[in-house]
C-alpha cells in the first residue's frame, strides 16, 4: 500500500495532505505522482512530480489544461516517513529551480532560504543540505543529465 503524502512548507508554516495526488510508481529510490492544482490557476492546471528520495529533490512537470508544458519545477526537499501511519512528509527547503520550455533556468527563493536560516526556522544542517542539493541539481542541469528525470516522468505520463 502506498503512503499518504503531505507537503510541509516552512514559509509560510503549513502542512497539507496531498489527498488527491495519485501515486503512479514507487520503489526505494523514487516516487512518481500525478496531480491537479490544489486551487484553480490560469497559468497551469495539472502535472507530475518525481520525488528523488535519496537525492533530496522533487522534479515536477507543470502542464497547462491542454497538456502543453508550462515549465519544469524543481524543489529542494527532505523526506520523512512515518511507518506506523504509512505516511511521507515532504518538507520544502525553500530554494527552487524552474526550467521553461525554451530551456531558461531560474533559481528562486534563495532569499527565503536565507530568511528561514536567520530566523532559526531551519537548522544548520538543513541550510547546508539545501545549498549543496541546489548546487548538485544545477550541475545535473548544466551537464545535460536532467533528462534522466524528464524521461522517467514522460515514461509514465
Amino acid at each position: 500500500m502506498y503512503p499518504t503524502l503531505y507537503r510541509k512548507r516552512i514559509i509560510p508554516d503549513e502542512c497539507v495532505k496531498l489527498k488527491d495526488d495519485v501515486i503512479l510508481y514507487m520503489d526505494k529510490d523514487v516516487l512518481l505522482t500525478k496531480w491537479q492544482t490544489l486551487k484553480p490557476r490560469s497559468d497551469f492546471h495539472h502535472g507530475y512530480s518525481l520525488y528523488m528520495l535519496g537525492e533530496g529533490i522533487k522534479v515536477s512537470k507543470f502542464l497547462r489544461e491542454d497538456d502543453s508544458l508550462y515549465y519544469w519545477y524543481c524543489d529542494i526537499v527532505e523526506y520523512s516517513e512515518d511507518k506506523e501511519d504509512n505516511s511521507m512528509t515532504v518538507t520544502d527547503l525553500l530554494v527552487d529551480i524552474t526550467i521553461d520550455e525554451d530551456g531558461r533556468i531560474d533559481v528562486l527563493d534563495v532569499d527565503e532560504l536565507s530568511e528561514a536560516y536567520e530566523r532559526g526556522l531551519i537548522t544548520d544542517e538543513q541550510f547546508h543540505r539545501s545549498v549543496k542539493r541546489l548546487g548538485n541539481l544545477l550541475n545535473t542541469i548544466h551537464e545535460g543529465s536532467f533528462e534522466r528525470f524528464t524521461d522517467f516522468i514522460d515514461r509514465y505520463s
